[in-house]
Order: C-alpha cells, then sequence, then structure tokens
C-alpha cells in the first residue's frame, strides 16, 4: 500500500502518494464509456514507480509558485475564462457570451484562478480548494518550477484506480455505497437545479472525501485534471466493416477525474476510466491539475 509523505525537495512541500512500478489494467471494465472517448478495450501497461500528488494543486500552492515567479495565466492575459452560469458572480457587462455548445457555460471578463466566479469573487477563504481557471500550458509552467511534471494519462489512472482492477470508481463499483457520497459531482436537474446533497455547487476543499487505497483523494469529482499526454480517439469502423482506427488530436489534451458538474443524464465521467480531452489554451472554473516526479 502506497503511503503519502512530504516532498522536501519541492517548494510546495505537497503531500505525495508513492505509485510502485508495477502492471496496471486500465480501461472501461463496463462498456459504459462514450465511444468518441476511447475508454475500451482494457489493456495492462508496465509503469517504474512515481509519486503524484496526493490531492489537486491547492489555491495556497498555486499563489506560492505566482509569488515566486509573478507568473501570469493565460486567463489573465486573454482578459475573460468560463465560469458556470449558477455560480458567477460579475456585472452584466463582464459578461461576454455562453458558449454555445454548452450554454451553461459563460464568458466572463475577469474571471481567473484569483476570481473563480468573476471579478466580484475571490479565493479568500478557499486556501484549500483546487487552483481554477488553470491551462495546460499554465499547469505545466507549475510543475517545473516544482521540479515536477504533469502525469501521463496511464500514470493518471493508475494512480487513481488506487489498487482495485476493473472497478468502476476509485472506490468500487457503487456510486454512493451505504448512501454516502465519495465525490463531489451534481445532483438534481442538470444544468438548472442542484440540490446540493454533496453539499457543494462548486469546488469543495481538497480532502473533503475519502482517499483511495493509494492514498489520493478527488480522482473522481471536483475538478478536471489536466495530463501530459494528447488526447487520442477513435475513428468509427466505417459501414463496410473496416475497422476503428486509433486518431491522436494534435490540437487537445487529455483532461481526467470529471468536476463538480459531471451528472449521469449528460456527463457520467466521473468513473475512473472515464477520459476527456480540450484544448490545451482552455481555462475554466472546473479544471486544474495535479503533478508527478519528473522522469
Amino acid at each position: 500500500m502506497c503511503q503519502a509523505f512530504a516532498v522536501t525537495t519541492s517548494p510546495t512541500d505537497a503531500a505525495t502518494c508513492l505509485i510502485p512500478a508495477d502492471r496496471y489494467l486500465l480501461g472501461d471494465a463496463f462498456d459504459e464509456g462514450y465511444p468518441f472517448d476511447a475508454e475500451s478495450p482494457q489493456r495492462e501497461v508496465e509503469l517504474e514507480g512515481f509519486d503524484i500528488d496526493a490531492t489537486p494543486v491547492t489555491n495556497a500552492a498555486f499563489r506560492r509558485f505566482v509569488d515566486a515567479t509573478a507568473y501570469v495565466t493565460e486567463a489573465e492575459t486573454f482578459g475573460d475564462s468560463a465560469v458556470f452560469h449558477l455560480a458567477v458572480a460579475a456585472r452584466p457587462e463582464h459578461v461576454r457570451g455562453r458558449f454555445g455548445s454548452a450554454p451553461w457555460w459563460l464568458s466572463v471578463a475577469g474571471a481567473d484562478w484569483r476570481h473563480p466566479n468573476g471579478p466580484l469573487s475571490s479565493v479568500d477563504g478557499l486556501d484549500d480548494h483546487p487552483v481554477v481557471h488553470v491551462s495546460w500550458a499554465d499547469a505545466q509552467a507549475y510543475a517545473a518550477w516544482a521540479g515536477r511534471a504533469l502525469p501521463t494519462e496511464a500514470q493518471w489512472e493508475a494512480a487513481a484506480r488506487g489498487g482495485l482492477r476493473g472497478a468502476r470508481y476509485a472506490w468500487g463499483d457503487d456510486l454512493t455505497p451505504g448512501g454516502r457520497w465519495m465525490c463531489n459531482i451534481w445532483q438534481g436537474r442538470f444544468p438548472t437545479h442542484n440540490t446540493r446533497e454533496d453539499g457543494w455547487l462548486t469546488t469543495s476543499p481538497v480532502g473533503t472525501y475519502p482517499a483511495n487505497g493509494f492514498g489520493l483523494v478527488d480522482v473522481a469529482g471536483n475538478v478536471w485534471e489536466w495530463c501530459a499526454d494528447r488526447f487520442e480517439t477513435v475513428a468509427p469502423a466505417s459501414s463496410f466493416g473496416a475497422r476503428s482506427l486509433p486518431i491522436v488530436q494534435e490540437e487537445r489534451r487529455v483532461t481526467r477525474g470529471g468536476s463538480y458538474l459531471c451528472h449521469e443524464s449528460y456527463c457520467n465521467r466521473y468513473r475512473v476510466a472515464a477520459r476527456t480531452g480540450n484544448t490545451p489554451d482552455s481555462t475554466m472554473g472546473n479544471c486544474g491539475f495535479r503533478t508527478v516526479s519528473a522522469t
């Protein structure tokens, strides 16, 4: 079993978990994934041992990075970022429009990691929440400063499984064992009414929910997490019987884990095999990251 320990060589002093060298079974055992996401077939990968942050990078940790480097995130440079419509804290003139394919997202001027819901919000009191509104490049910059790296997709899933083989979730096959919520996701009718049975509309403090078998928390829900890899999917088989072919989408990077907006009615990607991708310059209020030891 993995042991959590403090990384004294890292300027973040973040708690991490050691993942042992082994062969890990990855992928969807239940055929529940979206075909385009290419979660199947299951496959074994052999990984060398590595350590991974026990939690997503928090606002407090990201602030230390910014204070040390004067780094400016891409959302701050662009001047706006995506905020969930029920969470917006901004004047009407700050809202620049909706995203057509996902109208529950609003482009909000002044939204960034310091102002997660818009310019009228702040991260005061949210030190232990995951940092959001960070792009893939922002996450890479933080990792380089910390002497670490973004996880590969295989590293992320192997660690997120916590030693379980073929399980649906990081804790087993039942979403709410004994009626207990195990992750921060949406309850109610998406995207208009969240009953907040788990207590949260947006992010929750890291470690609110139980750790997996390797000591990691928040590998399901809360925030999506950037990985190092480009997003690979499959081209559907043709009507003439040709087999599906893998396609590497050069313009997208992998994100894993789902977020506080995931709901079975449209996005059941809080399953441990679930995956998707986004353009590396994308920033939004439900995406963060964690890091691994650099090779």
